[in-house]
């Protein structure tokens, strides 16, 4: 009865077996390779890939089963997370040596949803570099269509003597 109802209202359960989506169907967009730094996060949420360099590096992810949440769409800290990296990888790689940028904070508008199976990408749109400061804005985009729009701001740690 209880998965009757949370179906009903459009809910998922992990005790209801899912199909997986044919990911072999989906091909990664051109020009993105798998992206050369990780990190535990994203060796979970991944294969990440990436396309570009430094401030036109852009983040690429296939959403799968393992993104949804409850309602079946992908969850809203996956895409937080991919604006994260994407803004930092960025503003840190634009560097040489990169910086250490730490994110102070963050915020996200949700402009819509993102399905299983579709192709994330996060651009960055706008940038800024000061000495013990940094900001960022990036859109979170299936296809055309923005997701989500992320800005934040990073602490740039100053050498120690």
């Amino acid at each position: 009865m209880l998965m009757v109802r949370m179906a009903a209202v459009g809910y998922t359960s992990s005790l209801v077996p899912k199909e997986e989506p044919d990911m072999t169907a989906h091909a990664i967009p051109e020009g993105f390779a798998p992206l050369r730094r990780s990190s535990p996060l994203l060796d979970l949420l991944g294969p990440v890939y990436s396309r570009g360099e430094g401030l036109q590096l852009e983040i690429g992810l296939r959403a799968d089963n393992r993104h949804a949440n409850g309602r079946g769409t992908v969850h809203g800290g996956v895409l937080a997370t991919l604006a994260d990296v994407g803004m930092g990888y960025a503003m840190a790689f634009s560097s040489e040596p990169p910086l250490p940028l730490i994110t102070a904070s963050m915020t996200l508008d949700y402009l819509g949803a993102v399905q299983v199976g579709e192709w994330i990408e996060v651009r960055l749109e706008h940038h800024k570099r000061g000495r013990q400061m940094a900001f960022a804005t990036v859109s979170v985009q299936v296809g055309e269509k923005v997701v989500v729009r992320a800005n934040a701001v990073f602490a740039v740690p100053q050498a120690r003597d």
